[in-house]
């Protein structure tokens, strides 16, 4: 059953959640793109041209970016728990 008292999800908190979703999701992409792609037959020289160190530098900077999206989130979320427990009281 259904809390009918449940306050609806900020918009900043859903647009929070699909930055930590894409930001990952991308780098795990990105991950799975290497790996076929060494798989393939790819050597070090071949990640050197085109699309490729784009692909190769995701990862480095998506991930932390969505660890830090992820804190920011839980930190607004927290907060907001808080308040609410507070104006329960």
């Amino acid at each position: 059953m259904t809390d009918i008292n449940t306050p609806p999800v900020n918009r900043a908190q859903r647009i929070l959640a699909y930055m930590v979703a894409s930001a990952v999701g991308l780098s795990i992409l990105a991950f799975l793109a290497v790996i076929i792609g060494t798989a393939a037959g790819m050597k070090g020289d071949s990640f050197s041209q085109g699309v490729w160190p784009t692909i190769l530098l995701l990862p480095l900077f998506g991930l932390p970016i969505g660890f830090v999206f992820l804190v920011v989130l839980l930190v607004i979320s927290l907060r907001k728990r808080a308040r609410e427990a507070r104006s329960i009281k």
